[in-house]
């Protein structure tokens, strides 16, 4: 695990262009597309400039069915940003990736926004990390 002591978030994340991503203006429907095209759950909903306004996972939406009274074909043309959380834990890609496990632990969290002054540049996905790690066991 020696690994873990000097690694930066950084060194890890999967980058920007890779990142499953939509804009404030994009529909639940839509959001939900690039969700399952990646394959990882969550995506991130950002502004023109890269800023990072909110996230959505599979789980909140699958609470948001649960919980809130509304046929479910009408969830699929609501703004993405009425269901995202909009102020989602992130990290910074300078952080040690211990301190970002650590929070990903406590907060039973799989993804980390990764953002640098408000800008999106990636995302910390627990896979990924755990992928690495055991590349690097021994």
């Amino acid at each position: 695990m020696s690994i873990l002591i000097n690694t930066k978030v950084k060194d890890v994340m999967i980058f920007y262009d890779y990142v499953p991503k939509v804009t404030r203006e994009t529909i639940l429907k839509e959001a939900l597309e690039e969700m399952g095209r990646t394959r990882l759950g969550i995506v991130c909903v950002i502004d023109q400039s890269k800023k990072l306004l909110g996230i959505i996972t599979d789980g909140d939406i699958r609470r948001k069915l649960l919980n809130v009274q509304k046929p479910f074909s009408a969830f699929f043309v609501d703004d993405v940003l009425d269901h995202s959380i909009k102020s989602p834990y992130i990290i910074k890609p300078e952080d040690a990736l211990m301190r970002a496990l650590d929070v990903m632990e406590e907060r039973q969290i799989w993804d980390l926004p990764v953002v640098d002054n408000g800008t999106l540049i990636g995302l910390l996905h627990l896979h990924r990390v755990v992928k690495i790690l055991m590349e690097n066991k021994g």
